[in-house]
This record gives structure tokens, C-alpha cells and sequence, in this order.
């Protein structure tokens, strides 16, 4: 990345004497991260794959920022000495965030803790500035996954025929989807990519910029599939956790997975696209496969979901 580390410091107020790692430190599937060292201590530095929409990035923000007044550990947001989100640096557009000291994603994380986390950020009620994006509430379809994986067998990719075997399950689900109850501002993205443990021993929660219009039921539904899976304990733990908190959210049909069977739905679809056709998200078809993978692997299965629901 070409860019400059003072630049950054400056227009950010991060302190003197400003260096660059030499790579990135994280990459996802929106962008890269690296880390900025300066007199006043280390910084994220984070640099989209393409520009980010200025107002979305203002409610993001403003959402982490007041989550984190109420108590759920995240990153703390950076702005400029004007108060912005964003600043364009040798035409790249970078955000910058308090540096925290992550471990590798693990679903073995307190349950508890992650329930009562989940409550605090749900009682942050902002009302949403954008419209809901469909990638959160509207199915793949059926004739989709029919097209896809023809596609993918003509291809010959490695993990077509799984996807084939999964077929009947997805578009099974795909019928339990139903509009939102409420809407609120939520996090949407709780995978355990973004709910991390850290070096000190607790968890942070990263990566808001997707954060908007959901229903907290159904957000709750999706973090409980991510941390419990098919262990009830686990599950029995986090929900106890979440109401503890005084979390508003209760699950009580299978509507409430809506959220959950969209996104993993889209998720599929979006990494079987990159692996028949590459891009900066996905440069090799080894990285499209590895997250076709991770739901294939552990699939969200219509009898797993209602032992999660039968957990309440």
C-alpha cells in the first residue's frame, strides 16, 4: 500500500513519528488492514477494496461509538481533526480505529459472555438511516442454486456436488424466510471472524461498517447458531447470558433464522461466484472454496436450527 504513514498520523491526530507495517496484518473479504505505529501508541488502519458510502460510514461509526458507551468492548473509533469517518490519502480512503491485540476466531468462546454482549449492543436502540439490504432478508431461490450449481459442475469445481447434495436443504430453508417484526440498527455481521478473543483474556467485537437495519431477534438467532451449533448447553448458556443482560430479543419460531438462512444463503452464493470468476475479494479460487467451505462443512440444517429453537 502507498501511502503515507505521516499523512495518517496527522490527519488523525495519532501522534509523531508514524510507520507503516510493511504488509498488511488482516485481510478480509472488504479490505485490509494495517498497523500504524506512532508516539502515542499502535492504530488500525483500515482500507477498503472499494469506497465506502460516507453516510453509511457516519452511521456505522456513530453506532460503534455509542455500543461502546454502553458497554460492549470494541474498538474504539478514530476520526480526523474534523470530525470525519474517512479521510482520502493518496486516493485511498482509510478509517482508522484504536488498536486491540486479537487471537484467532474460535467458537469456544464463553457463551455467557458472548449472550450478555450481544444484550448490551441490543439495547443501543438507534433507528436505521439507510434501507434494509436484501442480502439480510431475501432468499437465494431456488432456481439460483439450480443455475449456480449447474455452473459450478460444468466448471468442475472441487465442491460442486456437495453443494448439489445440499440443494433440497437450501431451498427448504429458503421458505422459512419472512419479513422482519422490528428494525433497529445491529451490528449484522456477530460471525466469530468479528467476535474475537483477545491477548488480556476478553472479547472485542470488530468490524461495524456493516451495521444496519436488522431485527434483534433475528441477529440473536444467528449468533446462536455461530457459538452453540448443535451443543443445547452452549446454546442454553448464551440465551441465559442474553437475558440476564436484559437483552429484548426471544426466539420463539423458525421465522427467526430469517437473517441467518439469507446471509449464509448469499454467502454461499457469493463464494461460489468468486471461485468461477476471481476477484480482489477472492483472488484465487483456493480462497472462494475455503469460504464455500465453511458452510458446507457445518451446514445450518432445518433439524440443527430447530434443536437450537427447542433450546429457549
Amino acid at each position: 500500500m502507498h501511502v503515507d504513514a505521516l499523512e495518517i498520523a496527522e490527519r488523525f491526530a495519532l501522534g509523531s513519528h508514524a510507520t507503516l507495517s510493511n504488509g498488511p496484518v488482516a485481510r478480509g473479504k472488504q479490505g485490509t488492514v494495517w498497523r500504524l505505529e506512532t508516539t502515542d501508541g499502535p492504530w488500525a488502519v483500515k482500507v477498503p477494496f472499494e469506497h465506502e458510502d460516507q453516510a453509511d460510514g457516519d452511521t456505522s461509526a456513530e453506532f460503534q461509538e455509542a455500543a461502546c458507551r454502553a458497554g460492549v468492548p470494541a474498538p474504539q473509533v478514530r476520526r480526523t481533526t474534523d470530525g470525519a469517518v474517512f479521510a482520502f490519502i493518496d486516493k485511498l480512503q482509510v478509517r482508522v480505529y484504536a488498536w486491540v491485540d486479537l487471537l484467532r476466531p474460535s467458537r469456544s468462546l464463553d457463551p455467557a459472555e458472548v449472550g450478555s454482549i450481544v444484550a448490551r449492543l441490543h439495547k443501543v436502540k438507534i433507528t436505521p438511516q439507510i434501507d434494509p439490504d436484501p442480502w439480510y432478508y431475501e432468499p437465494v431461490g431456488q432456481v439460483r442454486w439450480d443455475e449456480l450449481i449447474e455452473k459450478l459442475s460444468a466448471a468442475h469445481a472441487p465442491f460442486a456436488g456437495r453443494l448439489a447434495e445440499l440443494r433440497d436443504e437450501l431451498v427448504a430453508l429458503d421458505a422459512w424466510i419472512e419479513p422482519s417484526k422490528a428494525l433497529q440498527t445491529c451490528h449484522r455481521d456477530l460471525w466469530a471472524d468479528n467476535v474475537l478473543p483477545t491477548a488480556t483474556g476478553g472479547i472485542s467485537v470488530i468490524d461495524w461498517e456493516n451495521s444496519g437495519p436488522a431485527d434483534p431477534t433475528q441477529e440473536l438467532a444467528c449468533v446462536l447458531f455461530e457459538f452453540a451449533r448443535d451443543d443445547h448447553g452452549r446454546a442454553r448458556a448464551l440465551l441465559g447470558g442474553y437475558t440476564a443482560e436484559g437483552g429484548p430479543a426471544v426466539l420463539t419460531n423458525r421465522s427467526d433464522f430469517s437473517m441467518l438462512i439469507a446471509q449464509l444463503g448469499h454467502i454461499t452464493e457469493l463464494a461460489a461466484s468468486d471461485w468461477l470468476t476471481p476477484n480482489p475479494r477472492s483472488p484465487s479460487r483456493a480462497d472462494a472454496e475455503a469460504w464455500v467451505r465453511e458452510v458446507l462443512d457445518e451446514p445450518h440444517t432445518r433439524i440443527l436450527l430447530d434443536g437450537l429453537l427447542g433450546t429457549e
